[in-house]
């Protein structure tokens, strides 16, 4: 089941015409971390809350805490 934080994130792809796959790169290139489609999946699911890998996401998907319930 996907969480508030995976419904935003994936309202905000639409929002701005892009894809997971683009959300993908960029946030390994934000974080210099290991991040593919599992680990997004897992993120959007609330399986894994990694902090840097959500700021990461918040910040370049322009979400505020507000947006995200």
């Amino acid at each position: 089941m996907i969480t508030p934080f995976g419904k935003c994130i994936k309202r905000r792809l639409l929002d701005i015409d892009r894809d997971q796959n683009w959300l993908i790169e960029q946030v390994a290139q934000k974080t210099n971390l290991y991040f593919d489609r599992s680990y997004l999946y897992k993120i959007m699911t609330g399986k894994l809350n990694t902090p840097s890998i959500r700021q990461a996401i918040c910040e370049i998907l322009d979400i505020h805490e507000a947006q995200q319930s």
